[in-house]
């Protein structure tokens, strides 16, 4: 046995050897271009950083300070958070009613769910052109079938009253399929053999739903969740083309004030702030659905 043990030592050596190897390039690229921005960008939110600068002095934590008493600051987290509250359930609340209906195998359902699917594999860029040319108020032919029924156009886009709700509509259309998809997956992959035993026990249809059905695709539920949360907080691509955070910033979020600062103000340090205050939130955010989804294998 210690011949065998000592004979084995430099395979596995070997085999380890290689292993790190192979992983070499992966944990290249991971260091250069996800751990190597995420500390340089924590260093600029502690400075007055510009790309236009030779000098850029260190001010601490008064970037953050700042954030603070920046109403444009504080009005752009608010429109991210309603952005959020108002897309995140629905997205996936029907995104699982769309899977629960389309997971049968006929060919209509499979169409179905090729059609909701289709705007998630569109380039939301190009998307919200076409949305912002469908909501115009002057050649939108939404505007025409307003009109048709004798209403007045709404220019959804630049009204405070709409910029927002519209963007909102958008993004469902846009992302429900993707919700829709994963779920539909997660069902089909519920044991039969549950469902047929809540019918022994006298269960109907809405019981075996929430009793058995639910609890049964529930980590597919948190990653549909998180992933929700995450895009919403992050929204950036169709409030940028649609508004431009407009008007009169009523449509302006977290990721497109942070963008206007770096890139048109060109203040990377404060821009870096605002970067880590939203990682920070998202993070927050997500462990606390971590927690609220969390399960072990005797529930």
């Amino acid at each position: 046995m210690t011949l065998v043990t000592r004979e084995g030592e430099p395979r596995r050596a070997a085999r380890l050897r290689s292993g790190q190897l192979f992983l070499l390039p992966s944990a290249v690229i991971i260091c250069v271009f996800v751990l190597y921005p995420i500390v340089q960008s924590f260093w600029m939110s502690l400075h007055d950083w510009s790309m236009f600068q030779a000098v850029h002095p260190f001010v601490g934590m008064a970037n953050y300070a700042e954030l603070l008493g920046d109403p444009r600051f504080w009005n752009a987290l608010r429109n991210t958070a309603i952005f959020t509250v108002a897309t995140v359930p629905v997205q996936v609340i029907t995104g699982l009613l769309l899977a629960v209906v389309l997971s049968r195998a006929s060919w209509w359902a499979v169409f179905l769910r090729s059609v909701y699917f289709f705007p998630v594999i569109s380039s939301f860029a190009t998307m919200a052109i076409v949305w912002r040319f469908l909501l115009s108020a002057d050649v939108g032919p939404t505007a025409s079938w307003l009109r048709a029924a004798g209403l007045v156009p709404i220019d959804f886009l630049h009204t405070t009253a709409w910029a927002l709700p519209a963007i909102v509509l958008v993004s469902l259309w846009k992302n429900i399929g993707f919700t829709m998809v994963i779920l539909v997956a997660a069902l089909q992959d519920v044991p039969e053999y549950l469902n047929e035993a809540a019918v022994l026990d006298g269960a109907n249809a809405f019981q075996r739903f929430v009793n058995v059905t639910v609890p049964s695709i529930r980590h597919a539920l948190l990653f549909t969740s998180v992933i929700a949360v995450i895009a919403s907080l992050q929204v950036f691509d169709q409030v940028y083309v649609m508004t431009r955070g407009g008007p009169l910033f009523h449509t302006e979020t977290l990721v497109t004030y942070m963008y206007e600062q770096g890139f048109s103000e060109f203040r990377s340090g404060y821009a870096a702030a605002i970067a880590w205050v939203l990682f920070l939130l998202i993070m927050l955010v997500s462990l606390i659905q971590l927690r609220l989804f969390r399960y072990s294998d005797v529930d």
